[in-house]
């Protein structure tokens, strides 16, 4: 996308760790539509990754911040809006973890410690982020909080394990804050359903290449790809979406929606 959509905006992207991040491509389509944006994630996360690439090729201030630490989260709203010049207009949540997943615990067997991991930081963080920043008063009128879900919150995909129940909650906490700050200064809140996507978490999932195949065969139009997903989550930081809210957006080919392919 090479208009200039989001000129004058000012945003916070969390999530980016390689080019294979969604919110890493978001952050390159929000460059080229003129926004200006910090990018965020966890301290270990930026040691591991490439952010700081992004951060340099993006002309923008990179401020670590875990979020399970509230403390943290204040000082990235606080900072941003000094580095910025203002309120926040934008705000991508690309964050999500699971120790299950990772530790190969199927979902009868989840690790209740890990399950309140994956919850924290995968869906209940976009509740600290929205609170802090209404605390604060830290989004501007009519700005737009898009958070990344996936259609495993409402149908059964074994594999997902405990990730299917944060995206649940996630989507859950998009409608009730969406209502809150609709009524308090016409802020949007939307989470996008994105198809199976070939990044590090997502690659990580036992099976995703037999699901990725089946979501493409199954697709009318195919897999929605990283780059067009980061166009999406553009538009909806746009104005051109100023009355889309508290809505689950299916960025996936039409996968939703079907049935059988004959």
């Amino acid at each position: 996308m090479s208009f200039p959509i989001l000129k004058g905006k000012k945003g916070i992207i969390f999530g980016a760790l390689n080019d294979k991040s969604i919110a890493w491509h978001v952050a390159l389509a929000a460059k080229e539509a003129e926004a200006d944006f910090v990018l965020t994630n966890a301290p270990v996360s930026i040691r591991m990754g490439k952010v700081k690439e992004l951060a340099q090729a993006c002309q923008a201030q990179l401020i670590p911040c875990d979020v399970t630490k509230l403390e943290d989260i204040q000082q990235l709203f606080e900072k941003s809006r000094e580095i910025l010049g203002g309120k926040i207009d934008f705000v991508l949540h690309a964050i999500g973890m699971s120790m299950n997943i990772r530790k190969s615990k199927s979902y009868p067997e989840v690790d209740y410690n890990f399950l309140q991991q994956t919850l924290d930081i995968s869906a209940i963080s976009l509740h600290k982020i929205l609170q802090t920043a209404w605390e604060q008063d830290a989004l501007s009128e009519g700005a737009s909080i898009v958070a990344l879900s996936y259609i495993a919150a409402q149908r059964t995909f074994p594999e997902y394990n405990d990730m299917a129940d944060a995206k649940a909650l996630l989507e859950s906490i998009v409608r009730s804050f969406g209502y809150h700050y609709g009524k308090r200064n016409g802020v949007r809140i939307n989470s996008v359903s994105q198809s199976p996507t070939h990044t590090t978490a997502g690659s990580g999932i036992e099976g995703f290449n037999q699901l990725f195949d089946y979501a493409e065969k199954i697709s009318p139009i195919g897999n929605a790809d990283i780059k067009s997903c980061a166009d999406f989550c553009i538009m909806l930081f746009s104005d051109y979406t100023k009355k889309v809210t508290m809505q689950n957006l299916y960025h996936d080919g039409g996968f939703s929606s079907m049935g059988i392919v004959l």
